[in-house]
């Protein structure tokens, strides 16, 4: 079997290169892996495109990542929250990139590629800006717009529960965008709370099947949303 378990944050997010399109999960605070995204701005990654559902609050975790001049381009469904504030002074500077996806078709393009599958067809958008460069179907009388997949190079997400296979549980609210994502990315990497060993996880409750984990790092539990200093 092999060992997913990397033994520090370097093993875990190391092998994320310059110009990654990364895959973030979480909604607002809950489900947000801010050690994860720690670990790429200690490393100091350049030119990355995020897809996560904000921009980030405060300076901890997405917000940090955009703020030391990671991310080259953002694409999610809410970049204009009152704390992100990090977030909208780059993007009024002309620094960072941004492309706005509704909230359901951007789960649903994750959804798409991690299924395989060439895109789908929505009424969402038809006829406004979101539309623009796109091509659109007829279809019984109603207009709809083709989206793409959209695959990533890597997604970082945040689990409860893992145990050896890779097998994962979420907690609450904190499962989100997560197992969408994981089954989106070429390589899956997870920090999670607590690893438990093989049995111990119901196979009834087990979200993400470790066919969809590459790499999990067991951070413990810790304060969301805490600012903490740059290595």
């Amino acid at each position: 079997m092999k060992n997913k378990k990397a033994e520090t944050l370097e093993d875990a997010v190391g092998r994320i290169p310059d110009g990654a399109t990364l895959l973030i999960g979480g909604f607002g605070q809950p489900g947000v892996p801010e050690i994860l995204i720690e670990g790429v701005c200690d490393l100091k990654r350049r030119d990355l495109t995020i897809v996560t559902n904000n921009a980030g609050t405060g300076h901890s975790g997405i917000a940090r990542l955009i703020g030391e001049g990671c991310v080259s381009k953002l694409v999610c469904s809410f970049p204009w929250a009152k704390e992100s504030f990090v977030f909208k002074e780059l993007y009024d500077a002309g620094k960072i990139e941004l492309e706005i996806v509704p909230q359901g078709t951007l789960a649903e393009r994750m959804r798409t590629a991690g299924a395989g599958l060439g895109g789908f067809l929505t009424p969402t958008g038809v006829g406004t800006d979101l539309a623009d460069g796109k091509q659109t179907m007829n279809v019984d009388g109603k207009d709809y717009v083709l989206e793409k997949p959209l695959p990533g190079d890597f997604a970082l997400i945040k689990a409860y529960k893992v145990d050896p296979r890779g097998n994962l549980i979420y907690r609450k609210t904190g499962r989100n965008f997560n197992p969408i994502m994981a089954m989106a990315a070429g390589h899956t990497i997870v920090e999670v709370q607590e690893d438990v060993a093989i049995d111990d996880l119901d196979p009834e409750v087990i979200v993400t099947p470790g066919v969809f984990v590459d790499t999990y790092y067991v951070t413990g539990w810790y304060e969301i949303g805490k600012e903490r200093k740059a290595s």
